[in-house]
């Protein structure tokens, strides 16, 4: 290879690759040997405040950095290196009170829905049993079918309620020693986020020096040509990822109160129940809308049939509102992939990494895809086969992550 950028570039990707690939196989490693698995899991464990300051830090440095360019210049100039430090605690205090309205709002209301679901379930089933009985009882198969299901579900009912629920009730030492490491668990998990609170605060306070001794570190350790490279690709993931991330939050909180909006107009049962379900989920892509919708209609269904269907109308009209108009104001196309690897990405990795995979899985797939991209425009490029690739980009230009 006689050009040294190219070959640099190529080396660089070969990197890349080659780090993602000994990764996997330290995975395996690590959970092949119990020791080694057991040291990661302890260290894991022990930095796990750092990881949850990291995720919050990262989610709130764009309200930092907006916080700070408006602070800059409302304030006087002799108070303007408190513009950092202002920005980093109101954008704290921003978090905190979200998340705090958000608990204070649906938590109380939720847990009601719940429970009165939960206790009237055998009514509410006896009486669609009743309405499908009333509806369709001239058709025997299908009274046939209702009857299987009517008995399936009952019995299923009371083999849970003797099977499961009798030997908790009756095993009170069992159950204290649950809640127990329950409690432990949880106290846990409150101190870690505590410390990664912490954490986070550092984090933004720091976050250009960090930056900036970044920067140092990759041109101390490449040369310039290879430094601008891999500094352009971070900046590159870090539009993905972030652009990606915060967008579909806040695309999903967009349709959480819509929903909220319809459901309460329509009189819906359970609306607020419903609607969290279907801007949770929505922030999935592509199976997002169907893993919120289904159980939703069901817990609509048995209230009313007819609501039901009409409830399945309105999830639709409002993802075709998600899909058309709010999610390509908000998102743009950041990622450049198309339907089919939006769907693969999401089995592939939502079969790794379970809902944590579907939902970092497109922007990482996407930053792979975008340097595959970049390897074959390279490869065309030696051989003198350009003219290859631009008529590819002129047939289509869609295949590009848009920069919005």
């Amino acid at each position: 290879m006689k050009d040294p950028v190219k070959r640099r570039y190529v080396y660089l990707m070969l990197s890349i690759f080659g780090g993602i690939g000994l990764s996997i196989v330290l995975f395996f490693v690590v959970y092949r040997f119990k020791g080694v698995g057991d040291a990661v899991n302890k260290l894991g464990s022990i930095l796990a405040p750092f990881a949850y300051g990291g995720v919050v830090a990262y989610l709130l440095r764009p309200l930092c950095n907006l916080y700070e360019g408006l602070l800059r210049k409302h304030l006087p100039k002799k108070l303007q290196k408190l513009s950092n430090g202002l920005a980093v605690g109101l954008s704290m205090i921003s978090g905190l009170l979200i998340v705090y309205a958000l608990i204070i709002m649906i938590a109380p209301q939720l847990f009601s829905s719940i429970q009165t679901l939960w206790l009237s379930l055998p009514d509410k089933i006896s009486k669609l049993y009743a309405w499908a009985m009333a509806t369709f009882g001239e058709d025997e198969k299908l009274v046939s079918l209702f009857n299987t299901i009517y008995n399936t579900v009952n019995t299923d009912l009371q083999n849970w309620a003797n099977n499961t629920l009798a030997p908790y009730v009756s095993s009170v030492v069992s159950i204290v020693s649950g809640v127990g490491s329950s409690v432990w668990k949880v106290l846990m998990f409150l101190y870690n986020l505590l410390i990664g609170l912490i954490v986070a605060v550092y984090l933004l306070f720091s976050r250009k020096k960090f930056a900036r001794q970044s920067v140092l570190i990759i041109r101390s350790a490449l040369k310039p040509k290879w430094a601008e490279l891999l500094l352009d690709e971070v900046a590159f993931i870090d539009r993905m990822f972030g652009g990606f991330i915060d967008g579909k939050i806040l695309d999903s909180a967009i349709i959480g109160v819509l929903c909220y909006i319809g459901c309460t107009i329509l009189r819906f049962p359970n609306a607020l129940l419903v609607s969290a379900v279907v801007g949770i989920t929505n922030v999935i892509p592509f199976f997002g809308p169907i893993i919120g919708a289904v159980p939703s209609t069901l817990l609509i269904l048995i209230e009313s049939p007819i609501k039901a269907l009409w409830f399945v109308i309105f999830v639709l009209a409002l993802q075709q509102l998600d899909g058309n108009v709010i999610g390509p104001k908000i998102l743009g196309d950041r990622t450049g992939l198309s339907s089919f690897w939006v769907l693969f990405t999401i089995i592939l990795f939502g079969g790794l990494w379970g809902v944590f995979g579907m939902v970092i899985g497109v922007p990482l797939f996407g930053v792979i895809y975008d340097t595959v991209k970049k390897l074959v425009r390279r490869g065309l490029d030696r051989k003198g086969q350009i003219e290859v690739w631009e008529k590819y980009k002129a047939d289509y230009p869609d295949d590009e992550p848009k920069k919005t």
